[in-house]
Parts: structure tokens; C-alpha cells; sequence
């Protein structure tokens, strides 16, 4: 059961939150913290949440009513194989490194995990220093994020093809899309899972 990058912020977010402080965090600390611009957008995630028994709202119409629900799940260990850019494509440089993240996060299949550079991505949930879980597969529908090759070097972004044309797009009104042939694109990977470390002491599940 994977969840779309946002959705997974909002539950280490809140799950990170609830156990350093033995509460919820109200829905306006979750916008401020995750830099939603409005309340609509926290409470549709926190609604996909729950609809998928990842989060449980205690009492309606409450500020601190969320309630972490048992997963069930174990966890994997998966390839760490260095950076990719959310920005400009840097080349990635595989690494004999390893990370554990939960079963639920991943794809069937061959998955592995990429450390972003940049803030290409940051209107999709996708911050500098984040670990992307990616399932490994060499074709994308579009609007898919991808982790793809760019005449040798690795970028994550939005993915849309038309034609022999491929435009990777970032999540990020401040900066360009790439548009390259597609003989010129490779598509490593799609994104399906997302680590963050809140309180940088340790990798933290979102």
C-alpha cells in the first residue's frame, strides 16, 4: 500500500510529532511545518490517510484528535546508490550503501533509494537531503515522478511524453522544464516512497 510523496510527510510528520509530545499536532502546525499554503490541502491528506488505515480522527472538528493506527508492516532493506538532482542533472554515483524503509513503501519488484540535491521538486513534497524510494522501470505514464537519465546524468521530475519529445517538469514555478528527444531520456525509475529526517538525528519514515 504505497502513498503518494505528500501523504507520506504528513504521517511522519505526525507521527513524529505524536511521539515527542505525547499529541497530535494541530492541523495549522502541519500546514506551517510542511508548508502547505492552506488548510484544504492538510485535511484532504489526512482524509487519504484515513481512508487507507494509516491515521484515525478521534473526535470531529477537534484541532488534536489524530491517531496513529498499527501498520503491520516489516522492514526492507534496499541499494543506496548515491544522488540525484531535483534541480540541474548531476551525475549519480552508486555507492555499496544499503537503507531500511517500511515493506509498504515499496513496489513489486527491484526498488533502491537516491539522496536529492536540490529544490526542483519542492512544490510536490520533495525537499534537499531527502531519500527517494524508486521502483526500478525503464517506461513512465505521465505525470509520473521519475528518476531519469539525461545524456548520462540523473535527475528526478515530473514525466510527460509526446510524441518523440519527453518533457521532465519540475515541481517548482520558479524553475524550467527539461525537454530532450526521447533517444536522449532514460527512465531509471518511478518514485514511490519518501524518507525524511525531522529532528537530524536519524532517518526519519514519512
Amino acid at each position: 500500500m504505497n502513498l503518494t510523496p505528500a501523504q507520506e510527510r504528513v504521517y511522519g510528520f505526525v507521527r513524529d510529532y505524536i511521539q515527542k509530545n505525547g499529541y497530535s499536532p494541530s492541523y495549522e502546525e502541519i500546514r506551517q511545518n510542511l508548508g502547505f499554503r492552506s488548510l484544504n490541502a492538510v485535511f484532504k491528506h489526512l482524509k487519504q490517510l484515513e481512508q487507507r488505515g494509516y491515521v484515525q480522527s478521534l473526535w470531529k472538528n477537534k484541532k488534536r484528535a489524530l491517531e496513529l493506527l498499527p501498520l503491520h508492516t516489516g522492514a526492507v532493506s534496499i541499494p543506496f546508490l548515491g544522488v540525484v538532482a531535483a534541480g540541474t542533472p548531476i551525475e549519480a554515483v552508486e555507492i555499496p550503501e544499503s537503507v531500511e524503509v517500511p515493506e509498504s513503501f515499496l513496489a513489486n519488484g527491484n526498488n533502491f533509494a537516491l539522496r536529492v540535491k536540490g529544490d526542483s521538486m519542492i512544490e510536490e513534497g520533495i525537499r534537499e537531503g531527502d531519500i527517494l524510494i524508486v521502483a526500478r522501470q525503464s517506461r513512465a505514464e505521465n505525470g509520473q515522478t521519475v528518476v531519469a537519465l539525461v545524456q548520462g546524468e540523473a535527475t528526478v521530475k515530473k514525466f510527460y511524453q509526446r510524441g518523440e519529445e519527453i518533457e521532465l517538469r519540475p515541481a517548482n514555478s520558479r524553475m524550467q522544464p527539461i525537454h530532450a528527444r526521447a533517444d536522449a531520456v532514460e527512465v531509471v525509475g518511478t518514485v514511490v516512497g519518501l524518507l525524511r529526517n525531522y529532528r537530524r538525528r536519524s532517518l526519519g519514515v514519512v
